[in-house]
């Protein structure tokens, strides 16, 4: 097996091995383990830790206590509400807490409390989850990073903006953190900090009571393992629902079975010109792999409807960031208007940009993003599902720059499910691969993801 395939597995499993909860169950069921011992290793590592990384804004050990002995308890008697009970959990500060600030990395919202948890943090609290914390974000949600630094190597940026949910779960401190992505906010960190990210079909978790309502934000999950990332999400979303107007997350309570695709299209999209030729030897080589276990592989150079969405999705970040600048200029105008440093220099050279962008403009935004969408349908009657990387490369130096979001953005803007495999390694650190899927099909993307880890023999 090649050693830029699973050389970040072993790295991972010395300082860095990130958790895993639900293999941990039968212990808590049988009491040679429980949910308090397992929270108090958490803990242990985030001491240990978070000094140098940097993933949380703030924690309620006390309460996170208390709920993991009500949950220990649940156990002991052979009852627990559901898959997650007892599962610590990030909370990326975006979301409201009725017990913690909820301070959008920004000085305005320094200290402020709400007093209610978002639908997804009451969800997960009453599927008997401790919410351990809350995670650094960058500023909004958008562009200008926290302190967060990435726990494989911390000279680097984790990514952004769920930047310390990524962190905290690379770093071994939670099994699971809740994230968001407007643009390539879960997919890329994902990749940079060596986990399992999925950004769900847009609506299907309910992310009513996060500070931001763009029309592609969606909420999703950082993970130590794909069986987590899947029952943090189905158990959010049958307890808190999805968006208003939306179905929520079609599945099952259960890790999804491993199922071969028949057919992946693999996409280069505006990404693959920023690729070193090292990154793209890795992509081709895993790509080859998987057709040597039967899989059809078609890509734009074989498939006219390939190429016709390759095309499609060319300027998909353009568009997305003027669509999302759009729609968020009103509070950011309202916020500027606080003082000359009320928000950071990064976002208001952008918001002059985004004032400027009128109302037929943003229907023509719109109407292409619908063109793109109609393209992506037209796929799946022949792809399974779609296969590119998560990130042009490993983590950037320092920690001003998040990375770009170029191939984070495809799902985005689909509003489709996408999953980033650990898969790769390039310069020491670790490169997601990602598959995208089509909307409320997440638990068969779950079931490729599941057999493309397989094959290369990485833990699930």
């Amino acid at each position: 097996m090649d050693t830029e395939l699973t050389k970040n597995k072993s790295n991972r499993n010395n300082e860095n091995k990130m958790l895993t909860f639900y293999d941990h169950v039968p212990r808590f069921l049988e009491g040679s383990d429980s949910p308090r011992a397992y929270l108090e290793r958490c803990i242990n590592t985030i001491i240990k830790r978070e000094a140098e990384v940097q993933a949380f804004v703030s924690m309620n050990l006390v309460r996170a206590r208390a709920d993991a002995d009500a949950s220990t308890m649940r156990y002991a008697a052979g009852k627990p509400l559901s898959l997650v009970d007892g599962m610590p959990i990030g909370v990326k500060d975006l979301f409201e807490t009725e017990d913690l600030p909820t301070e959008v990395g920004s000085p305005l919202f320094k200290g402020k409390c709400t007093d209610r948890d978002a639908a997804v943090v009451q969800g997960l609290r009453e599927a008997g989850a401790i919410i351990l914390g809350k995670t650094v974000t960058a500023e909004f949600g958008f562009y200008s990073p926290g302190p967060t630094r990435n726990p494989l190597d911390i000279t680097r940026t984790p990514g952004g903006s769920s930047s310390g949910s990524g962190a905290a779960v690379g770093a071994g401190m939670v099994p699971v953190a809740i994230g968001t992505q407007v643009v390539g906010s879960l997919i890329r960190p994902s990749s940079f900090n060596g986990n399992f990210g999925f950004k769900p079909t847009f609506g299907a978790i309910n992310s009513s009571g996060a500070h931001s309502n763009l029309s592609q934000s969606v909420l999703g999950m950082h993970a130590g393992s794909l069986t987590d990332a899947w029952i943090a999400s189905f158990e959010a979303a049958r307890f808190a629902g999805g968006d208003p107007g939306h179905p929520g997350l079609y599945g099952i309570d259960e890790p999804m079975m491993s199922t071969k695709p028949k057919a992946l299209a693999r996409i280069e999209t505006a990404g693959w010109q920023k690729c070193s030729p090292e990154v793209r030897e890795l992509f081709e080589r895993l790509v080859k792999r998987i057709e040597e276990k039967g899989v059809n592989i078609t890509d734009r150079f074989c498939d006219i409807n390939v190429e016709s969405f390759e095309s499609s999705v060319e300027p998909a970040l353009d568009i997305t960031n003027d669509i999302c600048g759009y729609e968020f200029r009103w509070p950011l105008s309202s916020y500027q208007r606080r003082g000359p440093n009320a928000i950071s220099s990064n976002i208001a050279q952008r918001l002059e940009r985004w004032k400027s962008i009128e109302n037929e403009t943003y229907r023509n935004l719109l109407q292409q993003r619908e063109k793109i969408r109609s393209q992506h349908e037209r796929l799946k009657d022949s792809v399974t599902a779609l296969i590119t990387l998560s990130a042009t490369g490993a983590a950037p130096k320092g920690l001003e720059y998040t990375g770009d979001p170029i191939f984070a953005v495809t799902s985005s803007i689909l509003g489709a499910p996408a999953i980033s495999l650990p898969l790769l390694e390039v310069d020491g650190m670790p490169l997601g691969i990602q598959i995208i899927g089509y909307k409320h099909r997440d638990a068969e993307l779950f079931g490729i993801a599941r057999w493309i880890m397989s094959i290369f023999d990485h833990k699930v």
